[in-house]
């Protein structure tokens, strides 16, 4: 059996680096700069900003009551092979 004091010492939690301390309060500074930053209103403008760039990109939008669209089509238009995987799939029908 190990001896206690060797047990007492895995359990000790050691103390943190100056690095990693500077590093959590950065961090923390950030985080509360940034809820400070979402408002109501911050939000509020965020939305409007979002309608008027779908309005500018609208001419570029798929009508979709002109096409279908299904999560997974069963891969019924599956990626062409890359030039890669079609040289290896060659090299393997050859052997």
């Amino acid at each position: 059996m190990a001896p206690s004091g060797n047990k007492s010492k895995k359990n000790e939690i050691v103390e943190e680096s100056q690095k990693t301390k500077k590093a959590r309060e950065k961090l923390r500074k950030r985080l509360a700069d940034l809820e400070q930053k979402v408002t109501p209103q911050a939000l509020r403008e965020k939305t409007i900003e979002i309608q008027r760039w779908i309005a500018r990109h609208a001419e570029h939008r798929v009508v979709l009551k002109n096409k279908t669209i299904s999560l997974f089509d069963t891969n019924q238009n599956a990626a062409k092979l890359s030039q890669r995987i079609a040289k290896i799939a060659d090299q393997l029908r050859n052997k």
